[in-house]
């Protein structure tokens, strides 16, 4: 008994005169390694009388929890004043000055959101969001998609797996952000609705997931005057032009009649295609850029509304053509593959805050 209490207090005295992690190694294996001496006196149990194996026994099996213990404290006493040390010799002073100005930049998708906002925000409009995980209703069935509509097929909208009250969808619009708005608040409502949606598609105008904003007013005696004014006054602050010349054809949407898809004239100025102009010019065009209407009356009823009392309209687009429209990219995909060349040549700085009154582009 009294080797072990002798050899007890050698161990853990090597334990604690351990002045670095390979010194505390070292006495681990000494005392606990394969033939550590500890680990040897373990091995003779087998060999001890019963009655020796239980006196003896639980003084072995004491000794290796104490030794394993004051192991494990000195090891992370070591490791934080080791931490303690690399903390301190690696300290910033913050009162130097930097090294360079710094390389990142903003977005193109994330700027044109930014001057998107600040063009409705002066108009009156609110920033309204939702969620991205849509259930069948709010994206297809208050919106007046019927059931057969291609919309719906697998083939362009992404289901998502499980069981669910509803069906569950990645939402192909932001639309459903106008039903839960409606459903939500009272009107008079004023809203954009900017954010991330997703359809089965690839390729150079078309990914998987792309970026859209909608708008939707709600409110007594509007028109479709009011509607053309709005997108009329919207696309010539974000193009910064006052020649923009609007076109009104009749579409359809199932979520809005009538419907209207708009384009704007566009006329060609050094072999590039500039927006601004009449389309029917000599050397000019029409493009589409928007699609747009007046609420569908069973759109207004699906949200609790009375359509003979209110009425509204609606409009949407991607966010990433009009950043393509406007600051002169061809290929969509380029947007989602992080090249830090592309993001170089067409970021914008982090000072380049959008206001109407400095301009909203760059």
């Amino acid at each position: 008994m009294t080797d072990l209490d002798q050899l007890k207090a050698d161990l853990l005295a090597a334990i604690d005169a351990a002045t670095g992690v390979d010194a505390l190694e070292a006495v681990r294996v000494h005392a606990l390694g394969k033939q550590g001496s500890v680990t040897g006196l373990l091995k003779t149990l087998g060999g001890m009388s019963p009655e020796e194996r239980q006196e003896t026994g639980p003084r072995i099996h004491g000794l290796r929890e104490a030794v394993t213990e004051a192991l494990a404290a000195r090891k992370a006493a070591l490791e934080g004043a080791a931490l303690e040390a690399k903390l301190a010799s690696e300290t910033l002073d913050m009162t130097l000055p930097v090294d360079g100005v710094p390389a990142g930049t903003v977005h193109p998708i994330s700027q044109v959101m930014d001057e998107l906002a600040e063009i409705f925000a002066d108009m009156g409009f609110a920033v309204a969001t939702g969620p991205e995980i849509e259930d069948d209703w709010h994206n297809f069935t208050a919106l007046n998609i019927p059931e057969t509509h291609p919309a719906r097929a697998m083939h362009d909208t992404f289901y998502l797996a499980g069981e669910h009250e509803r069906p569950m969808v990645l939402r192909t619009h932001t639309s459903p952000v106008q039903i839960r708005t409606m459903t939500s608040q009272q009107p008079p409502i004023r809203i954009i609705a900017p954010g991330r949606v997703y359809r089965s598609d690839s390729d150079a105008t078309h990914t998987p997931m792309f970026h859209q904003i909608e708008g939707l007013v709600i409110d007594k005696g509007i028109t479709l005057g009011h509607l053309k004014w709005t997108l009329e006054t919207f696309l010539k602050a974000y193009f910064e032009r006052d020649d923009i010349v609007l076109r009104l054809r009749p579409s359809y949407f199932p979520f809005t009649e009538p419907s209207a898809e708009v384009d704007v004239g566009f006329t060609w100025t050094n072999g590039k295609r500039v927006i601004g102009g009449s389309g029917d010019a000599e050397g000019g065009g029409w493009m589409e850029v928007l699609g747009s209407g007046m609420v569908h009356r069973r759109v207004i009823e699906a949200c609790g509304l009375d359509p003979d009392e209110w009425q509204g309209f609606a409009f949407g687009t991607g966010v990433d053509r009009l950043a393509m429209l406007k600051y002169g990219m061809d290929d969509l995909r380029a947007f989602f593959d992080g090249d830090l060349r592309w993001l170089k040549h067409y970021g914008f700085s982090a000072l380049d805050v959008p206001t109407l009154s400095g301009g909203v582009g760059a």
